[in-house]
């Protein structure tokens, strides 16, 4: 196991990176989802189907091989980090949308009956009610994100498997290497579990218990 150490830097900063990356597009595409736009909600859709239709193998393959023939060649970080990032983030839009759409309306109506803006009632409303509901999926999301770098040693970066596949095939000993590649990857999802549950606990500590209501749609967003 020790020889596999090396790689677990390199793997939590590819998991991170796209972690920070596919929050940025869940939120984003989650929230235009349901916006009063046609266009707007056709353009995101169109989004989370095709990054959630295709293999996020695949997908790897098209920004580290098929892109350079457009004249946009990325290095294997960037090209890991982009497919990841893009995959998850389409799968983390339908967990922001639905949790967002299970905040009871009677609380959209008292925010509208103070006079809040769209914005105001996103932030200060529906966001601090719906993120316990999205904390723990996301921490799905996350611990699936860590297992999808595996992907990335097709396309040279030196994460825990392909650190382990050069291991075997130096010693030739199978069962050893990848039963410790089993617990590593065991080990680091343990601990991202941790945090998510952690996260979710705090953000739900001061919440009232929500009440069942019909849910509000589409979400009126300013243009």
């Amino acid at each position: 196991m020790e020889e596999l150490l090396p790689a677990v830097p390199i793997t939590l900063w590819v998991t991170g990176a796209s972690a920070v990356l596919a929050t940025v597009l869940a939120l984003g595409a989650g929230a235009l989802r349901l916006s009063s736009s046609r266009a707007v909600r056709a353009l995101s859709g169109a989004y989370v189907e095709v990054f959630r239709g295709t293999s996020a193998l695949v997908q790897v393959f098209w920004f580290f091989f098929v892109l350079p023939l457009f004249g946009l060649s990325l290095t294997p970080d960037q090209a890991g980090i982009a497919a990841l990032s893009l995959n998850i983030g389409a799968y983390g839009a339908e967990v922001v949308r639905g949790s967002i759409l299970a905040v009871p309306r009677i609380q959209w109506e008292a925010a509208v009956a103070l006079n809040m803006t769209a914005w105001q009632r996103l932030r200060r409303v529906v966001v601090p009610q719906a993120l316990p509901l999205m904390i723990p999926q996301a921490g799905n999301l996350a611990v699936s994100l860590l297992k999808a770098t595996s992907l990335l040693s097709l396309v040279t970066i030196s994460e825990l498997t392909s650190r382990a596949q050069a291991i075997r095939e130096r010693t030739g000993n199978e069962a050893a290497v990848y039963g410790a590649l089993l617990l590593m990857y065991f080990i680091l999802s343990l601990g991202i579990g941790g945090v998510a549950s952690g996260l979710e606990r705090r953000a739900s500590r001061h919440l009232p218990k929500l009440r069942s209501g019909r849910k509000p749609t589409p979400l009126e967003l300013p243009a």
